[in-house]
């Protein structure tokens, strides 16, 4: 039988950026790719993390006439101790 996750095993929680979150700079391909193996790395390494939360943010900027709407999301990675390659 698997495991049941409980939020009181949880003893460190790592806030994780998957996006542009900073509407002065510009979208950058492998900065996002290092995101997500970042975000990779907290759920399939030991300790293994579990996605407790998640923030969906966006900004809208206005270039010219033009309405340019930009995403990112934020997860909240769950621990039972933090990571030593943390």
């Amino acid at each position: 039988m698997a495991d049941t996750f409980s939020m009181t095993d949880v003893g460190f929680v790592k806030r994780v950026v998957v996006g542009n979150d900073n509407p002065e700079s510009a979208p950058d391909e492998n900065k996002y790719q290092e995101q997500l193996a970042y975000l990779n790395r907290c759920l399939s390494e030991s300790p293994k993390g579990k996605i407790v939360g998640q923030e969906k943010n966006f900004f809208l900027l206005n270039i010219g006439e033009h309405q340019v709407v930009m995403q990112y999301i934020v997860y909240h990675v769950g621990f039972e101790r933090k990571p030593y390659w943390m």
